[in-house]
């Protein structure tokens, strides 16, 4: 569904494209809807057409829903327009400190393909599934003065760790843009369990990937809701 929208938002922003005028031209002003629509050209009347066509399917047979403002104990926070969503959480950490933990996640970057010796079956199946898609996490675990990082694949059904980030130097401090100075470096085999625990007990595991998949696959129907109205009202003026 995700690849099929980035398609007819590929083809919609091709038809506009070849609508813009090349050269600046005098408008009357004209208050009626219908003065201005016989200033329309065909091209115009038929990139209309076909926006409000897409914008009926989006919103009639397959539409959003309101997103969830909260999963398990972290708060959501959508930042509509943006290609990212964030999640935060505060728990108590061992000893008597308390935790702040921020995820930022993608919306899909990425599908998985199947091997070049795949067989015809799993070729199939893979078909009849449809595509199995990705998207990025980076998790942030901040306890006092120390920081931790975690850069993650998030699939429908698993987490995965692909690296850990280490504040450079003392102290959590950030640069002039709010981000953080990390270094990264990759997992050795023996670390992952042990870094897999450390996440689970802050409820970032498979339930919350599993979350981010459905909140996400809402989002770009949400998104390319907001674009296809925002060029419909852009060529109706």
């Amino acid at each position: 569904m995700a690849r099929a929208l980035l398609r007819r938002r590929g083809a919609l922003s091709s038809l506009l494209s070849a609508a813009a005028p090349t050269a600046p031209s005098l408008v009357p002003s004209l208050s009626s809807a219908a003065a201005l629509a016989q200033l329309r050209s065909p091209l115009d009347e038929r990139l209309l057409r076909l926006l409000r066509s897409e914008i009926s399917y989006v919103a009639d047979r397959r539409p959003p829903h309101q997103p969830p403002t909260s999963f398990r104990s972290f708060a959501v926070e959508d930042r509509p327009g943006e290609q990212w969503v964030r999640l935060r959480a505060a728990r108590r950490g061992p000893g008597a400190g308390e935790e702040a933990i921020k995820i930022d996640a993608t919306l899909f970057d990425g599908v998985a393909e199947l091997p070049p010796d795949a067989s015809l079956f799993n070729r199939v199946e893979a078909l009849e599934q449809g595509p199995r898609l990705h998207l990025s996490l980076i998790v942030e675990v901040a306890r006092a003065d120390r920081v931790l990082g975690f850069i993650c694949s998030a699939w429908p059904d698993n987490l995965t760790v692909r690296h850990v980030l280490t504040l450079r130097g003392a102290g959590a401090a950030t640069d002039d843009r709010g981000a953080r100075d990390f270094t990264r470096r990759k997992l050795e085999p023996a670390e992952r369990e042990a870094v897999k625990k450390f996440l689970q007990e802050r409820e970032v595991d498979a339930e919350l990937a599993e979350f981010l998949h459905d909140y996400v696959a809402n989002k770009e129907k949400m998104e390319m809701l907001r674009w296809l109205k925002t060029v419909e009202s852009f060529v109706e003026k």
